[in-house]
């Protein structure tokens, strides 16, 4: 029936429609005398002696049907002007029934003709109701047709709802969106359902594609969505900023995939970093830096490692807001117990507290300013959370005899450029130091590239570029980077936690560097658009080179040492580096808390020139530099790239 359905030609969905309106004549008829005089005449004979009318009125109708176009409208387009045409064809009708039984004398009343006219009315619009349900149901059975779910019913949705309404190969079956006063209504014909019941949706309609149309929300939701809904096995597809979609075709263009991956010039490796999670099955864990990219990402892998507690520790007050509800809703399926906890990593006091409160046995070290030229305008801030923020928290940790510390580091702590690399640098060093000596605790670093699509990277900001029609800002057209996705350096965490043995530093084998103007040339691309440049003159969108940042290396490193070794897992590799002694490390800590409470950045540039030998700063003011070294008492190289 399906492969019949679908192999009929237009005309013959025309003429079939033609035949359910005559029909339609002959069942509003029946249904008015039926109502007109009931109980005191045959019904059968009545219709019978007024055979001639019917047939007259059954060929009317297709008449008009056909003249008018009814019999061509697409049953899902049929409403607004289509339903006055066809209650003007009802008054017809009813109008020539009553004029024909006054010519030949019948005795029918005139509230018999109002009758039949309305139960036409009401029946063609049901039997266009019946059968649209029908084709539906066959569509929902079919390959040939893809079903779709817009997850957002905002106005981007909505508009995108109106272009797909248009595709012959196209259903849009749902709206799914957050916001709870717009569950159980409809929009624009189409369904409005809570996202929190995605998954009946999803079985009940068998959505094969779902589109996130919400342009508005941040990179982190619309990860954690598709996460979501990817296990549901439908296509994720997201939609950039409306504001520059322009037209039907322009917007259903810009439909793609709604992964940072799809960006990478490689295979992602979330399936080779796959594990069971069980060195945390049933700790208390916890996070700080909860509310961020990294950290909520952290959350969310970790809730599905069925931990008995997992504390968000998180100096942002609405991030941390964020991330509780968002662990409450997928720690519901898991009796995961979620606790917030508000704060800095640098209150001894509150530290100290929330570990021994919660039994604490494995803690995640993800909280740091990372901005590069933020942290290289504001040095007191980025040291005193970076650095101090980690000695706090990491002796906190000895001190309550934790099972595992594993800090979050950063690639640009590798012969750092900048200020931030080197305060990632001294926690680094900060952890080292503390493995050397520690008996319960097992203290581990993990060393990340970029993170696509992580707050401050430049996924978002081309994105939000390319949105506003251009251009795409770009440092360097040299510029190469390490890039793996939130998913990947947070899977990378948790595994080189759980088999640490204490003080080593963790690296991803990401493959080749990515040159950052290819990763721009490839998003203008996905989209829909083309780059402007000497070869191309009449693209849409321009890349503009602005000269490297203070602090911007030209290309990243991922160890200072050779001799890397394999672990466990064939895409993580162990480093083992340099580190200060015990005596020189408390130093460093007692010189820059000083010069931190003392708020004097030449006594904390001092600090870290002295701590970190391998800094070598980049594209600084002259003047700084001869601040740095006059204060170290050692010549820095000024890498002038």
């Amino acid at each position: 029936m399906i492969k019949a359905f679908f192999s009929l030609t237009r005309p013959q969905k025309a003429r079939i429609l033609l035949l359910v309106d005559a029909a339609l004549v002959l069942l509003a008829f029946g249904a008015a005398l039926a109502l007109q005089d009931a109980g005191e005449r045959a019904f059968l004979a009545d219709l019978h002696a007024h055979r001639a009318l019917v047939v007259l009125l059954m060929l009317t109708a297709v008449l008009f049907g056909k003249h008018l176009g009814l019999c061509r409208v697409r049953l899902k387009d049929y409403h607004g002007d289509v339903l006055v045409q066809t209650a003007a064809v009802a008054a017809l009708l009813g109008a020539l029934s009553g004029l024909l039984a006054r010519l030949t004398g019948s005795d029918l009343p005139v509230s018999f003709h109002i009758v039949f006219a309305l139960s036409y009315v009401v029946l063609h619009f049901l039997s266009r109701h019946l059968l649209f349900r029908l084709v539906t149901e066959i569509y929902r059975r079919s390959p040939a047709v893809t079903r779709v779910a817009i997850y957002g019913a905002g106005r981007t949705g909505m508009a995108l709802a109106a272009e797909l309404h248009k595709r012959p190969d196209v259903i849009t079956y749902a709206f799914l969106d957050d916001n709870a006063a717009l569950d159980g209504m409809t929009v624009n014909g189409v369904p409005v359902h809570s996202g929190a019941r995605a998954a009946k949706v999803v079985e009940g309609f068998k959505i094969n594609r779902v589109i996130l149309a919400m342009p508005s929300v941040s990179a982190d939701k619309q990860s954690f969505l598709r996460k979501r809904l990817e296990t549901m096995g439908v296509e994720v597809q997201t939609l950039p900023s409306f504001a520059q979609l322009h037209g039907g075709d322009a917007l259903l263009n810009r439909l793609m995939p709604a992964t940072p991956a799809a960006l990478l010039a490689r295979d992602p490796l979330d399936a080779a970093l796959g594990g069971d999670g069980g060195a945390y099955c049933g700790a208390n864990v916890m996070i700080t830096g909860a509310g961020g990219s990294i950290g909520l990402e952290l959350c969310r892998q970790m809730i599905a490692c069925r931990p008995a507690r997992l504390v968000l520790f998180e100096l942002s007050e609405l991030a941390l807001y964020n991330a509780e509800a968002e662990m409450r809703s997928l720690a519901e399926a898991t009796g995961v117990e979620v606790v917030p906890v508000l704060g800095s990593v640098c209150d001894g006091t509150l530290v100290a507290q929330v570990l021994a409160r919660h039994d604490i046995g494995v803690v995640l070290h993800a909280a740091a300013y990372k901005h590069v030229p933020l942290v290289e305008q504001n040095l007191r801030a980025g040291l005193a959370n970076n650095a101090l923020g980690t000695a706090v928290l990491a002796r906190a940790a000895l001190e309550a005899g934790v099972a595992r510390f594993v800090l979050v580091s950063s690639d640009k702590a590798v012969r750092p450029g900048n200020l931030m690399g080197a305060s990632k640098r001294m926690a680094e060093l900060i952890v080292q130091d503390l493995a050397t000596r520690a008996t319960q605790t097992i203290f581990s670093t993990v060393r990340f590239g970029n993170v696509l699509g992580s707050s401050g990277s430049v996924i978002p900001l081309f994105q939000e570029q390319i949105a506003r029609g251009g251009p795409v800002t770009l440092t360097d057209d040299r510029v190469t980077r390490y890039f793996m996705t939130i998913q990947e350096a947070s899977r990378l965490v948790l595994l080189a936690g759980s088999f640490a043995e204490g003080g080593e530093v963790f690296v991803l084998d990401m493959g080749q560097p990515v040159r950052v103007g290819d990763l721009a040339r490839r998003m203008i691309v996905a989209a829909g658009y083309s780059v402007r440049d000497a070869d191309n003159p009449a693209g849409d969108i321009e890349i503009v080179v602005t000269g490297l940042r203070p602090g911007e290396k030209l290309h990243e490193e991922l160890m200072m040492r050779r001799g890397a070794q394999i672990t466990a897992h064939p895409k993580i590799i162990r480093v083992r580096e340099d580190h200060l002694s015990e005596i020189e490390m408390a130093a460093i800590l007692r010189d820059l808390r000083a010069a931190v409470d003392g708020g004097h950045e030449a006594d904390m540039l001092e600090v870290v020139v002295r701590a970190v030998r391998e800094y070598a700063p980049q594209n600084l003011p002259d003047a700084a530099l001869q601040v740095q070294i006059a204060r170290a008492g050692r010549r820095v190289i000024h890498v002038a790239e």
